[in-house]
């Protein structure tokens, strides 16, 4: 039996295939061979080989923006999912105003991150700001926030929760709507609490989406750069806010080391994509088990 090929359907999916090979898997083959080179961008590329990838194992910055960007995940990622969890259980009830509600906790994700980044700096700012203002009227000591070392990634932590709340709890608050109504007025019947009810209704039947939330806000942390960017240049006071992104960027845009940047890159794409990885084979069988 001949079967007929419709080419007319790769002529409508060439477009798509042509800019994605373009803008994303060309270049990632691309800075992969780049990082075997030492490179400024202006002279001409020297092969060094896999020199720019041993020197990663020797440089303690590269360790410690790989612990700052750990620390930022194992923080905000939970926290995030904690926040955004509460924020739809109680939008997910008949209030008035939930329209209202629910647009506003979304107002901060579609804001710019810089004019987000500039605000929370004023805020966090030890002379003037609004939170150190705040604490002296409660009678307690003000503090230096972005300008100390302890403060200042829990800082950036807090905006940068407070800045991907909404998107967060809008998510959750789909799937708590997918959830059949009629388990929560059998449960009901039988005499079960709220907690009891969202123990073994709401958390079960949630987890698909909070599996969602949690692999997508595993993959932004380790990407974060414009809040560290904007609040903490340098990369914070003794670099406590130096995570990887940032310091790739530095080492390709500051120090013209595009090679060793772009090594950096990749050692970082190898990172994300395992943590995906073991989210995918790991995590979400359990999803599916429980």
């Amino acid at each position: 039996m001949n079967k007929k090929i419709d080419w007319g359907a790769y002529l409508y999916l060439a477009p798509v295939l042509l800019i994605l090979v373009t803008f994303n898997i060309l270049p990632i083959f691309y800075s992969l061979a780049i990082s075997f080179y030492s490179w400024d961008l202006i002279g001409k590329p020297e092969w060094v080989g896999v020199e720019n990838f041993s020197r990663l194992f020797d440089d303690p910055m590269f360790y410690k923006s790989i612990w700052n960007t750990l620390y930022y995940t194992i923080v905000s990622v939970p926290l995030s999912i904690l926040c955004s969890l509460a924020i739809a259980l109680l939008l997910n009830n008949k209030i008035a105003g939930l329209g209202f509600y629910r647009t506003v906790y979304f107002i901060p994700v579609i804001t710019s991150i810089n004019a987000v980044a500039i605000v929370w700096t004023f805020i966090y700012h030890p002379d003037f700001g609004l939170l150190n203002k705040l604490l002296l009227m409660t009678g307690l000591p003000a503090q230096k926030w972005l300008q100390d070392p302890f403060w200042a990634m829990p800082c950036i932590i807090f905006m940068s929760v407070w800045k991907g709340l909404g998107y967060n709890v809008i998510i959750f608050l789909a799937g708590l709507q997918n959830i059949p109504k009629h388990l929560y007025e059998a449960a009901r019947i039988d005499g079960a609490s709220i907690r009891a009810q969202f123990r073994h209704i709401t958390w079960p039947l949630l987890s698909p989406t909070t599996y969602f939330v949690f692999v997508m806000s595993c993959i932004g942390s380790f990407q974060v750069f414009s809040q560290v960017y904007m609040m903490t240049p340098r990369g914070g006071p003794l670099k406590s806010t130096m995570v990887i992104v940032y310091y790739l960027y530095r080492k390709a845009f500051e120090n013209f080391e595009f090679g060793y940047a772009l090594a950096m890159a990749f050692v970082l794409f190898i990172m994300i994509f395992g943590i995906t990885l073991f989210n995918k084979l790991y995590l979400e069988k359990k999803v599916h088990y429980s």
